[in-house]
């Protein structure tokens, strides 16, 4: 339920169930992942001026300047057609040249990286969300795991320990339950 806040809001306000539509944001456009010649992008753009923005870094300075897109209710109506259009310039680009002139001009994006990319993304790395936790029984002594990034009082939320064994406690649980 925590990470439904913007299609349940938006259904308890219209009583209306949203339609699917990835990972796309249901209120604002554009605001999703994109293809470019290389992979895939997130592009976040939440307001007008971002919008502009990446128009012009994408090659189309004027597109903002069209009615059906001058504002977010605009591009809302017009979706479809406009992800299709900013599809078309994405995938002229390479993600690391993308991602370069986006953020040099302050428009939200990031990579979507592949799982054999993942865990060696800098910020990944910075947050460090892979955790490996010693264990006698895992095989080379640890277990991999992965931790939220919320952090509570500057600390990581993340078990000291790993996950259990099947029946490591068994023993242990029987005599506090004095089934053993």
């Amino acid at each position: 339920m925590g990470v439904l806040a913007n299609q349940a809001l938006n259904y308890l306000v219209s009583g209306c169930v949203p339609k699917r539509i990835g990972n796309a944001h249901p209120n604002i456009v554009p605001y999703q992942v994109f293809p470019v010649a290389d992979g895939h992008i997130i592009i976040a753009t939440g307001n007008d001026s971002q919008f502009a923005k990446l128009c012009a870094v994408l090659g189309e300075p004027k597109l903002p300047e069209e009615p059906r897109y001058r504002a977010n209710s605009d591009r809302l109506q017009h979706r479809a057609e406009l992800i299709t259009h900013l599809t078309s310039l994405t995938l002229r680009w390479k993600l690391a040249d993308l991602l370069a002139k986006l953020e040099a001009v302050q428009v939200p994006a990031g990579p979507i990286n592949p799982l054999d990319q993942v865990f060696t993304d800098p910020q990944v790395v910075h947050r460090g969300m892979r955790i490996d936790r010693r264990s006698a029984k895992a095989k080379g002594g640890t277990i991999p795991g992965v931790r939220t990034p919320i952090m509570i009082g500057g600390e990581p939320m993340a078990a000291e320990r790993p996950s259990p064994q099947l029946g490591e406690h068994s023993a242990e649980i029987l005599r506090e339950i004095g089934e053993a």
